[in-house]
């Protein structure tokens, strides 16, 4: 049965990718990035952590400039050129003023119309597992930091005018999606972004959900266009700013 999801709006030019960790946005938003460069966009990504404790037999001193590496040849196979790391500690991002104020001058640099993450939500879907708790404190950080990055009295010390452009935050993977992209024709983009993510593939177990992209990435996308009514779809909750 088709839901009545609405095509996510497609009259902006710049967006801004905001997530944890490197590899979030490869397992499904990835594919939508991959659309919407295509068709022109300016799309950037600002990741708050290397990703550095994200593999129990790799040493953080090593891990974190190799899924750095990854990050950024991933970034490219979509289009995206620019890619930068916040140095939040990966497991450890606080709900802090800090976090606040790097991601609003982010925002106030990058001046982006559209805010695109992951799923911040307690859980995975109804009753699905706990969400990572770096997942679920940078999105909340990034709804307030895209207020305090339109108010010039909120962090004045931070290079950049103040930047109200930002017209909607676009939460991939969310157990509440409102709008759709529909990634027919990428979704072969995503699954070889989300490739160049070896070192943190290569540790997971065969078992475990997302070790293989191709399956996992067109077994969601597939799921996804058949709610709305497309062969492939990435799904995404979108609020306003």
């Amino acid at each position: 049965m088709v839901e009545r999801l609405e095509p996510m709006p497609d009259d902006w030019e710049r967006a801004l990718a905001i997530v944890a960790h490197p590899d979030d946005l490869e397992y499904g938003a990835a594919s939508a990035i991959a659309a919407w460069t295509r068709a022109g966009k300016d799309v950037r990504y600002v990741l708050v952590t290397r990703g550095e404790a994200g593999i129990d037999g790799v040493p953080p001193d090593e891990c974190g400039p190799l899924r750095s590496e990854e990050q950024q040849r991933s970034a490219a196979v979509v289009g995206v050129d620019v890619v930068e790391f916040l140095d939040h500690p990966d497991g450890l991002v606080q709900p802090s003023l800090e976090l606040r104020r790097d991601i609003a001058a982010a925002i106030r640099r990058h001046r982006p119309e559209v805010i695109v993450s992951i799923n911040f939500r307690d859980r995975w879907g109804d009753g699905g597992p706990f969400n990572h708790v770096d997942h679920r404190v940078v999105g909340v950080a990034i709804v307030d930091a895209v207020r305090d990055a339109a108010n010039r009295w909120i962090f004045p010390e931070l290079d950049g005018e103040r930047w109200d452009g930002c017209r909607l935050v676009a939460f991939n993977a969310s157990p509440n999606p409102t709008h759709y992209v529909d990634v027919t024709d990428t979704i072969d983009l995503g699954v070889a972004s989300l490739r160049e993510h070896a070192t943190y593939l290569n540790a997971l177990d065969g078992g475990t959900p997302g070790a293989d992209p191709t399956a996992f990435l067109r077994s969601a996308a597939t799921d996804a266009g058949a709610r709305v009514g497309c062969d492939a779809a990435v799904l995404f909750e979108v609020a306003p700013c």
